[in-house]
């Protein structure tokens, strides 16, 4: 199981390597919720362990983003030292499946992150998206172009859901790179590379571009080169 932990607090953060990893979990791990948002759209984790308290981007914030502008389904459990109800209901409200009181046993947390594992998050799931003869299920990244499979990195996949889910909208480059990195874009080529690479996969092999630049302006997705 891959895990993502999202948690300021460096003598939790060493307690919980210490504990999964000898068990065989690979775990990456950041400090601050901006940092925790990159890792999430770079690679694909099994379960998030998220932090309410953090600096840059709180928990609360970094979950709704995750759920409302990336799709993402992954399971989420949020430790914090807040125990009211009001407190437990506001984090399942903004896209926590479930939530864990500091402090926790890591017992208890290992059997939390199993269970969500196994089930999933369906309350998040998305339907397939259809552009033309282009297929992509969010939730299984199936994706297909005239029945051929395709396949690309984790973060063309968030690309690719932003663009079709609006087509055939205009996004400007500013408003590509806050959905995918926040505030802190990693490069001003960042968005140019990523799009390069996408059109080798979903253009190139094919008679037709969906994959649109609107000189001066972003990126758009379209059924046809027309």
């Amino acid at each position: 199981m891959r895990i993502l932990i999202v948690e300021d607090n460096q003598d939790i953060l060493e307690n919980i390597y210490e504990y999964f990893e000898p068990l065989g979990y690979t775990l990456d791990s950041a400090l601050n919720g901006l940092n925790g948002l990159s890792l999430a759209i770079e690679n694909s984790y099994d379960v998030i362990i998220l932090d309410i308290m953090l600096p840059r981007l709180d928990g609360l914030q970094l979950c709704q983003r995750l759920r409302q502008e990336l799709m993402l389904n992954t399971p989420i459990i949020m430790l914090t030292a807040k125990d009211t109800i009001e407190d437990k209901v506001k984090g399942l409200r903004h896209g926590a499946d479930d939530y864990l009181i500091k402090p926790f046993s890591l017992i208890e947390l290992e059997a939390r992150l199993q269970a969500l594992s196994r089930r999933g998050s369906n309350a998040y799931s998305k339907p397939p998206l259809t552009l033309g003869t282009l297929e992509f299920d969010p939730q299984t990244l199936a994706l297909t172009r005239e029945n051929t499979p395709l396949q690309l990195k984790p973060i063309g996949y968030k690309i690719l859901a932003i663009l079709m889910k609006d087509s055939p909208k205009v996004f400007t480059r500013k408003e590509l790179e806050y959905k995918l990195w926040g505030d802190s874009p990693p490069d001003s080529d960042a968005l140019r590379t990523h799009i390069h690479t996408m059109r080798q996969v979903i253009d190139k092999p094919f008679s037709t571009q969906m994959i649109k630049t609107v000189q001066g302006i972003g990126y758009c997705m379209v059924s046809t080169n027309e």
